[in-house]
């Protein structure tokens, strides 16, 4: 099939490539003249594992190429998907939907013959009507659906979360749109290796809400009992696993830390909030999933303070990894940004590395010693901070630690080591839950 992506950002690149490696012909648009120009020349404007060799191999074989030009590239499309961004809208918190209906608008000023219209974008419950409206009114002649089709992809794992889904949400009440989208993830449903879910177009809408607030639910849960372990003596692992092994909860997401992060869940949540207040169907539960968690960043910036012997100022903290999680260059609402400020406010020096985020957290943060590595950051600092777990902080020798820190201070915050063996080596060790 003919699919036009209309934004090659993540969640757009991802996918059209994904589009591609199963045979149909994509071409991802986007006004950004310097991404284009880059993806062309084969450079891959974000980090997620795999997405380069799947972009070149798919350019390669002619099923998948870049333009700024919307009209060349919807011409003979059976399916337009938009998925350009919805951040949370300043102010008020809103999501930011211009980019959404800047689209339909262009879209509508385009098109030629019944084509699908996809909201890819992470969108708020009545979005579909509203592209259905801008389209109409902008092209009255128009032959059209709109359909939902939110996205479930995890960073650092986005490929293999495309090819390999839970399932596929499509919501729409036409059924020519419907039998487009059929055929066009008819390679992940044959033999029924992965549902498709059919409903309607709010439904979907706020399935991809719902979904991504409840998994915010059980990273909220699980860190708060870890406080509750802390001061009672147990360890948060086993509670986790004596819960997870129960299939009605499962042991996803129950990994205690310092708080979400990312490009969904913070805004997702919020999104979710303000559309409930909106409908006057107040969503408490996620009201509290946010504040607790905005709380508990900083508090791990508090934690690394005592951890340290109090008092901070002008000393040395090491923290490494940046990113809100491994597998990406993504700093968004990351828990180390919160987490530095913290320490920074007290008076500390921050060095800190990451394989991939460096230079997007330069963005964001100021006063911070970038530096290449974990050993460089740790010299001379009174503590070391695993905020991260990239597998390249997972095996890291104690005693070079030790020998290079002031103060024998490791400070786990995502649990990936044993308390024994860093006690061992000689360094006071600072778990989360444990």
């Amino acid at each position: 099939m003919q699919i036009t992506m209309i934004g090659s950002g993540y969640v757009g690149l991802v996918s059209g490539a994904c589009f591609s490696d199963f045979g149909h012909d994509v071409i991802c648009v986007d006004k950004d003249e310097a991404k284009i120009d880059a993806l062309k020349a084969g450079k891959i404007p974000i980090f997620e594992p795999g997405l380069e060799e799947l972009v070149a191999r798919n350019v390669q074989a002619g099923r998948l190429s870049f333009t700024t030009d919307l009209a060349e590239a919807a011409a003979s499309a059976d399916a337009i998907f938009i998925a350009v961004g919805t951040p949370s809208r300043r102010g008020d918190g809103y999501a930011d939907l211009s980019y959404v209906h800047a689209a339909a608008a262009e879209i509508a000023e385009v098109l030629q013959g019944f084509t699908v219209i996809v909201n890819k974008s992470t969108v708020p419950v009545g979005t579909g009507d509203d592209v259905e409206r801008i389209i109409a009114r902008t092209n009255p002649n128009a032959e059209f659906a709109v359909v939902s089709n939110p996205e479930f992809l995890r960073e650092g794992a986005a490929i293999d979360d495309f090819k390999h889904p839970d399932r596929i949400v499509i919501g729409g009440s036409d059924e020519r749109g419907m039998q487009v989208m059929r055929e066009v993830y008819r390679p992940l449903f044959l033999g029924g290796k992965s549902p498709m879910v059919e409903m309607s177009r709010r439904g979907a809408e706020l399935t991809k809400y719902a979904g991504n607030a409840f998994l915010a639910t059980k990273i909220t849960f699980i860190n708060e009992i870890a406080d509750l372990c802390e001061k009672v003596g147990a360890d948060v692992r086993d509670v986790a696993r004596g819960i997870g092994l129960d299939n009605r909860i499962g042991n996803k997401f129950l990994n205690a830390g310092p708080g979400y992060g990312g490009s969904c869940f913070p805004k997702d949540t919020i999104a979710l909030l303000k559309t409930a207040q909106d409908f006057e169907a107040p969503q408490r539960i996620v009201e509290a999933v946010v504040a607790v968690n905005d709380h508990r960043k900083r508090a791990m910036g508090r934690k690394v303070i005592q951890a340290a012997g109090g008092d901070v100022r002008g000393k040395r903290i090491a923290i490494l990894g940046l990113t809100f999680k491994p597998n990406t260059d993504d700093m968004r609402d990351s828990p180390s940004i919160a987490i530095i400020r913290a320490l920074q406010d007290a008076g500390a020096e921050v060095a800190a590395c990451d394989p991939e985020g460096v230079e997007q957290a330069r963005a964001v943060l100021d006063g911070v010693q970038f530096v290449a590595g974990p050993w460089e950051a740790i010299e001379g600092a009174v503590a070391a901070v695993i905020v991260t777990e990239w597998d390249a902080y997972r095996a890291l020798d104690f005693r070079r630690m030790k020998a290079l820190l002031a103060k024998p201070v490791l400070v786990d915050l995502r649990n990936i080591y044993d308390r024994g063996a860093a006690e061992a080596a000689g360094l006071e060790y600072h778990a989360v839950g444990r």
